[in-house]
């Protein structure tokens, strides 16, 4: 089953992120396609994330797909106009990827290269347009395409957002403009994430909730001040100041572990996003305290 017929067939999936390397060695990344293969459903491969700049998402995504693992391509709209955008998406479809997570994308001004010139031609709903118009048939113009595509379409919503009402209107948004699965930014507050749930169940569409792993108090105290929309609870921070600097890390794969299972076991959405940002080899590790391998 791929990606999309498992979520559309009611399966408990999981996926994770695998970054392209800021260079042309790739050893890495493979190592961490290697290590996740028959552990997750699906792995994200991220594009310039944080607006730092490395090898594109595409090539992550074929590369992934040689090593049998299906790819979610994420494709942000900073770094490309609409021409560029579809003609990727063209190109991505005809390598055989079939999964697209759409995003507006960080700043440039979060990233490595300050100078560059933000492009936002369009935005996270523009672009989902246009992957439906391609799916369709047709180009952004409405020109006649020789051959569509048929790409399962993802978005990002945030459920802890604050005030949450604005997300959850540009989530109806995102909707319509042909959004068939969300994966979440991180949350770690279940009961948030349960009155999010409440809202989403209405419509037709699929949720994967979004997890961070944590690495110290100080990090999440970093969270909390700095990433708008992710909240980390007090007594998740005291948690990890309890357990001091040596455990802190095995007691956030624990924080993580122990919400994948409420969220497998509650069935509060339809899958986990593992995101453990340069900490790949600890997800199987995760998924093995959670009881799910």
């Amino acid at each position: 089953m791929t990606f999309r017929e498992k979520l559309e067939s009611g399966k408990f999936v999981i996926t994770a992120e695998a970054g392209p390397p800021k260079g042309t060695d790739i050893s890495e990344m493979v190592h961490h396609i290697e290590l996740l293969r028959g552990k997750v459903d699906a792995i994200n491969i991220t594009d310039n994330q944080s607006a730092v700049m490395r090898m594109n998402s595409l090539s992550g995504c074929v590369i992934c797909l040689q090593y049998g693992v299906e790819p979610v391509l994420q494709m942000t709209c900073r770094d490309r106009n609409r021409i560029g955008l579809q003609s990727d998406l063209l190109g991505a479809y005809a390598l055989g990827i079939r999964n697209v997570l759409c995003m507006t994308g960080d700043h440039v001004s979060a990233g490595d290269h300050k100078d560059a010139k933000p492009v936002y031609d369009i935005e996270s709903v523009g672009l989902l347009r246009v992957v439906s118009g391609l799916n369709e048939g047709k180009d952004m113009m409405g020109n006649a395409l020789k051959g569509k595509t048929d790409f399962f379409i993802g978005a990002v919503v945030t459920p802890e957002a604050n005030p949450l009402e604005p997300q959850l209107m540009k989530f109806e948004k995102k909707i319509k403009a042909g959004a068939r699965f969300f994966q979440t930014q991180a949350v770690y507050d279940m009961e948030r994430l349960k009155e999010f749930m409440r809202f989403a169940r209405q419509y037709p569409v699929k949720i994967i909730a979004g997890l961070v792993v944590l690495k110290s108090a100080g990090m999440a105290n970093f969270l909390n001040t700095n990433v708008p929309g992710i909240r980390v609870p007090q007594e998740l921070i005291d948690e990890l100041k309890a357990a001091g600097k040596e455990k802190a890390l095995d007691t956030g794969l624990n924080i993580t572990a122990r919400h994948i299972r409420q969220i497998y076991e509650e069935k509060i959405c339809d899958g986990v996003h593992i995101m453990a940002i340069g900490m790949e080899d600890k997800v199987p590790v995760i998924l093995e305290r959670a009881g799910l391998i």
